[in-house]
């Protein structure tokens, strides 16, 4: 009897491990699984289609451009550095070249070379500028240099002193500071100083040469000798006397009278230089 109760007891005990053993083991897998890291995601497949299409390059066209600017003459891409240089006014160094026109300065040795030595660039060591041929600024400086040449001074050397110097030689002569004759054989502006202080002489073979031209006697050869010259007649005679001949007028020239005194036409001939030679009568 003893021994039968002792088994019953033993038996309980184990019947209690068992479970304490279970719970146990039950607690520890729960806590496990609430431990374990979660995956990573499995990344997006690669063959998948993006929602918009990638490129590679935005400037193709302004690559393509820089490419031939770099690859066209020598001449060309010193062009293009000179016209920036007169646009602006203003220095610039190799990169900022680059960045303005695309022109390598410092990877051509060419190009750098010829605009060092190209008379109207003007080179510091450090940056490039525009070099005209006189050095004049305003309106004031201009007309101090044109006063320096009694003879004249053409205009095509004036027209890149500065931007707007052409609208200001033009106020100078409206304002009676300068005269613009134009040279006809070589159909140039000449800028000649109107200054009353400065005087101007007249030498007397061409006070001669002035009192022997002869004008012909008809206007048909005073026109032919007009544009024999480059200059453009006022009248068309000949389109004149057909009209009079149609109307039955007729076109018989007057016969003209010499004149020992210069002739009204004798001037118009020399038009073009009428401060010169308006005294030449009391001489």
């Amino acid at each position: 009897m003893a021994l039968q109760e002792k088994l019953d007891r033993f038996n309980k005990q184990q019947e209690k491990c068992q479970s304490m053993l279970s719970n146990i083991a039950a607690k520890s897998s729960s806590s496990r699984a609430a431990v374990a890291p979660k995956p990573a995601p499995a990344p997006p497949f690669s063959g998948a289609r993006p929602s918009a299409p990638v490129k590679f390059s935005n400037d193709t066209e302004r690559l393509q451009h820089i490419n031939s600017i770099r690859k066209s003459p020598v001449g060309a891409q010193m062009k293009r550095v000179i016209d920036i240089l007169f646009q602006t006014r203003q220095a610039f160094t190799p990169e900022q070249i680059n960045e303005a026109c695309y022109v390598d300065v410092n990877g051509n040795r060419d190009v750098f070379e010829g605009l060092r030595k190209n008379p109207k660039v003007y080179y510091d060591g450090k940056r490039f500028s525009y070099k005209a041929k006189h050095d004049v600024k305003n309106k004031n400086e201009l007309l101090v240099l044109i006063r320096k040449f009694i003879e004249g001074i053409a205009v095509i050397d004036l027209k890149d002193a500065y931007p707007n110097v052409m609208e200001d030689l033009q106020a100078l002569k409206a304002a009676g500071q300068i005269w613009l004759l134009s040279n006809f054989d070589s159909q140039e502006d000449i800028a000649f100083p109107n200054d009353p202080r400065v005087p101007i002489k007249v030498d007397d073979d061409l006070k001669e040469l002035f009192r022997s031209i002869e004008l012909p006697r008809d206007m048909l050869d005073i026109e032919k000798d007009l544009q024999k010259n480059g200059m453009k007649p006022a009248t068309n005679t000949a389109k004149r006397r057909a009209a009079a001949q149609v109307q039955g007028i007729s076109a018989k020239p007057k016969p003209k009278q010499k004149n020992k005194e210069f002739s009204k036409k004798a001037k118009l001939t020399n038009a073009h230089l009428p401060e010169l030679f308006q005294n030449l009568k009391n001489s």
